[in-house]
């Protein structure tokens, strides 16, 4: 038998919801096979099979979440697949009330009650993966307790790293048998932090669904809501009934919540019914009462994933010494270039002849001047890359996302183009890879696009320096004593002064303002 695990999601993304499986149950599989596929906030992922087999079981089905290391199903030998054996059904027990010591006394022994109701071998709930580079976590505040009922999926207790917050669901229904890792423990991957008794009972049905349920519907009643999208309609007060789904009938995956998180109250509410509407207003329901703090103040809670890039971004400035140097640069000479060759560029390549095209090729021959700029720092060593692997910044609706343009050095000016808009449009799409996603050497962003004039960007850590482009302004400047209109631009670059001295990164950015007022000293190599 072989797990079929959730694989690591990447940086900041601590969960997924199951989208699609392309396989059902007793079906023959292939190794290397795409039988699943997962959505994140980011990115799609499809999870292959480990082996030859048959499709034994699925553990996470379409619309769960999941975290990284989570089981989704498992792969037996070839042959017939064991069907699910339905659970026993054993008659009430009526039993006389319990005095309060006697129920205290039974909630000490529901380990080994709820094992020998259902003879069942205890399931280990264990620490997922990290994330890369991410060796421990401390355990938080567990939100069952021995003896209590537990439904599958749903979130039991949340381990903090220096990165992410990962929550960790219970993989069965039944009851939490035992706790082997308390709140303030430090944990590592795999580790064994509690084992449910499968099938168990803590209490009556009517008053374990009630207390715990596995999932929430929305207002119809007919598309039950993962944890996640749960999470985020109740901390954007979102109407369900008014969010359309894009997974298996009609079900909301969590991207659609963002989408619907992100619009105008407006237009994610449903219009009120014009009974409704000339009704007197009602009080505030109880839950909503702590976020109102006045008629011109709302508190809402931050999402999982801004608390995350808060933390990253808070991280990265604790970290490095961060400074930030400046320079403008004259575009008259690319501009001009650009209005004689963009046609027969695009008719060439197909694809436009844009800026970026020349920043990565000044960028590039600037890395290869300063290597310094091109490294990072690992504890007391100084790893220096040999390749150019830069990461572009793209906004997308569901926030901001830095895929990678491999090998920059080896890429041609069309070359670049089209490696950009691919990424650009993949961003956009939310179909990039963890691969696209991860292992940028040095990274650019453009703030200009959005009509900033100048910034001070952030280190994306490990790397030792970030690139800021800018708006293109027209402005007066002076050359060779006489005051001409010029379209300008402000350039910066942030560095880890740790590693980078003040003159190497004066003089980088100085040779990509050489490069892009004098394009021929790409051609040339200079």
């Amino acid at each position: 038998m072989a797990d079929i695990l959730t694989p690591t999601l990447g940086e900041s993304v601590s969960e997924a919801s199951v989208a699609r499986w392309t396989k059902a149950v007793g079906d023959t599989v292939a190794k290397d096979e795409v039988l699943v596929e997962l959505e994140t906030d980011k990115v799609s992922l499809e999870v292959a099979a480990p082996r030859d087999g048959v499709l034994s079981e699925i553990a996470a089905g379409e619309g769960d979440t999941v975290t990284p290391g989570q089981v989704l199903g498992r792969i037996g030998d070839g042959g017939a697949a064991a069907s699910p054996q339905p659970a026993k059904t054993e008659p009430a027990k009526t039993e006389p009330a319990k005095s309060e010591p006697a129920k205290a006394e039974a909630k000490d022994d529901a380990k080994a009650d709820a094992n020998a109701d259902t003879g069942a071998a205890l399931i280990d709930v264990k620490t997922p993966v990290m994330g890369e580079s991410v060796a421990e976590g401390s355990m938080g505040t567990w939100s069952k307790k021995a003896g209590d009922a537990v439904a599958k999926d749903e979130v039991l207790v949340e381990i903090e790293t220096d990165k992410v917050a990962v929550e960790v669901a219970s993989p069965a229904d039944g009851v939490l048998a035992e706790i082997t890792a308390e709140a303030g423990a430090t944990v590592t991957p795999g580790q064994v932090i509690a084992r449910i008794a499968p099938g168990a009972s803590a209490a009556p049905a009517s008053a374990a669904q009630a207390s715990s349920p596995a999932r929430t519907q929305d207002a119809d009643g007919d598309r039950p809501l993962s944890p996640a999208v749960q999470r985020i309609v109740s901390e954007n007060n979102l109407d369900p009934a008014s969010i359309e789904g894009s997974g298996k009938d009609g079900r909301i995956l969590k991207g659609d919540a963002l989408a619907a998180a992100s619009r105008p109250a407006s237009q994610s509410q449903p219009a009120q019914s014009p009974a409704r509407a000339s009704a007197p207003a009602a009080p505030s329901a109880p839950q909503s009462a702590p976020r109102e703090l006045g008629p011109r103040e709302e508190r809402v809670r931050m999402t999982r994933l801004r608390q995350t890039v808060a933390r990253r971004l808070k991280e990265s400035q604790n970290t490095a010494a961060q400074l930030t140097t400046f320079n403008e640069v004259d575009l008259s000479a690319i501009m001009a270039l650009r209005a004689s060759y963009k046609d027969a560029f695009e008719k060439r390549h197909g694809v436009k002849l844009g800026f970026m095209g020349f920043f990565v090729r000044a960028t590039v021959a600037a890395l290869k001047e300063i290597p310094a700029v091109n490294a990072e720092i690992d504890g007391t060593d100084i790893i220096f890359k040999n390749h150019y692997d830069i990461g572009v910044a793209v906004g997308t609706d569901r926030g901001l996302v830095v895929p990678v343009l491999r090998d920059a050095d080896q890429l041609s000016l069309a070359g670049i183009e089209k490696g950009i808009g691919d990424l650009g449009r993949a961003a956009r799409d939310g179909t990039l890879s963890l691969d696209q996603l991860q292992g940028g050497t040095f990274t650019i962003t453009n703030g200009g696009v959005y009509g900033s004039l100048m910034s001070t960007p952030i280190l994306n850590m490990p790397q030792t320096g970030i690139l800021g482009m800018h708006a293109i302004k027209e402005r007066p400047v002076a050359i060779d004593g006489q005051v001409v209109i010029r379209p300008m631009m402000y350039l910066a670059l942030s560095y880890d002064h740790r590693l980078v001295d003040g003159k190497e990164a004066v003089t980088f950015l100085v040779r990509i303002k050489e490069h892009m007022e004098d394009p021929a000293r790409l051609l040339l190599d200079l």
